[in-house]
């Protein structure tokens, strides 16, 4: 199937107007409008989740998700709902019922998924926060692609309620903006956790080292450094094939979605993109014996990262690069998949919070970096970020 571009981030069907509360100028996002992903129930609008069938077989909601309604208490402004890819299951940004929003700093590559809709809203300037939801990078990837700031936070930290699911152990909701100190004040909002100070700085130079935007990487870490802003440096590697990042996340994830998901696809046949039904195809068949293993195989890891990343800030490739051409053919796209799920999964098996800096380009082309940290230290990210883009 054909994925046509459009122009428009938002979904027509969820423009109707929904109750702002009176923004006052000492209200922390007064002034700022907020895109809401097609994940999070708004009361009396309608839900899809990118996919027709979903909302054709789901009643309009009752309740708004308590993270749009701590944004809309703090002054922020709904501007409308935005298109994501179907139930969330991808990171290339594509829609084939609802158009796929065109990459405003780059039309001729994908605008990164699944929180494509809330980025392209963000980055054309249509709104100022653009909420969206992280499992496996939907929101790390779209902000990478468009030159935003993106915060996937530590997981469990903001609550999924009166929201569409994708896999819950790997759920987070996350926020894009263009400025570091507008997603701050979002930070502030969402995610009261006192920053705490991270004393030593790791960078996966074997990461880094593969990335196609390699020595704008490398340039910027030196411009840092000899700035003195990266205290304590050291090299961290992390052995994807060795931890087996991808794979295990893959498998872990898919079992969840098919638990959440499989009765309602059984039931309904619902229409999806070809490499989204073969995702959720393949999502049925994993065993039992696998997801025991993965479980096994994620402790490990989690356990070793939570030990180097104690007091210290870990800085990686958010992407391989620039986003894929909308010429790129899928079985390219398939292998392009595993390559960003070997850096997502990083922070996605260990449930820690990711930050990307729209720090580098190749041609105009947005790529940039990301910073982790452990459990809890979002704030603390944003902080050293200040630091880092002053």
């Amino acid at each position: 199937m054909q994925h046509s571009i459009t122009t428009s981030p938002f979904l027509r069907l969820t423009l109707a107007s929904f109750p702002s509360c009176p923004a006052a100028s000492e209200q922390p996002l007064a002034g700022m409008r907020l895109a809401v992903k097609d994940l999070f129930h708004m009361q009396g609008l309608p839900t899809s989740a990118g996919n027709p069938t979903w909302l054709a077989t789901h009643d309009l909601p009752t309740k708004t998700a308590s993270s749009v309604i701590k944004l809309l208490q703090a002054g922020a402004q709904f501007v409308g709902k935005t298109i994501t890819d179907e139930l969330a299951y991808s990171l290339n940004g594509q829609n084939i019922h609802y158009g796929t929003p065109e990459n405003p700093v780059t039309p001729d590559r994908l605008p990164g998924g699944s929180s494509s809709g809330s980025a392209v809203a963000v980055a054309k300037g249509f709104a100022d926060i653009g909420l969206g939801t992280d499992t496996g990078g939907s929101i790390r990837v779209p902000s990478s692609y468009n030159g935003l700031f993106g915060l996937r936070p530590t997981h469990g930290t903001i609550a999924m309620d009166n929201m569409v699911p994708l896999a819950p152990s790997f759920d987070t909701v996350g926020f894009m903006t263009r400025r570091l100190d507008e997603l701050e004040k979002v930070a502030q909002v969402l995610l009261p956790t006192p920053a705490t100070k991270l004393t030593k700085t790791l960078i996966t130079k074997d990461l880094i080292s593969q990335a196609e935007h390699k020595d704008a990487l490398q340039a910027q870490l030196d411009i840092w450094q000899a700035e003195g802003l990266l205290s304590t440096e050291q090299s961290l590697e992390i052995d994807s094939a060795y931890w087996q990042t991808s794979a295990t996340f893959r498998t872990l994830q898919g079992a969840e979605i098919w638990q959440t998901h499989g009765d309602w696809i059984s039931q309904n046949d619902p229409d999806f993109a070809s490499d989204i039904a073969s995702r959720f195809e393949w999502t049925k068949t994993i065993h039992a014996n696998d997801v025991h293993q993965a479980k096994t195989q994620q402790a490990r890891f989690r356990s070793w990262l939570d030990e180097q990343l104690e007091d210290a800030v870990l800085i990686l490739p958010t992407t391989p690069g620039r986003s894929p051409l909308l010429s790129m053919q899928d079985n390219e796209l398939a292998n392009y998949r595993n390559q960003l799920l070997e850096l997502t999964a990083i922070a996605g098996l260990c449930g820690l919070p990711q930050l990307h800096l729209p720090v580098c380009e190749i041609n105009g082309a947005p790529c940039g970096l990301s910073l982790i940290g452990p459990r809890g230290s979002d704030l603390s990210l944003i902080a050293l970020a200040k630091t880092l883009m002053e």
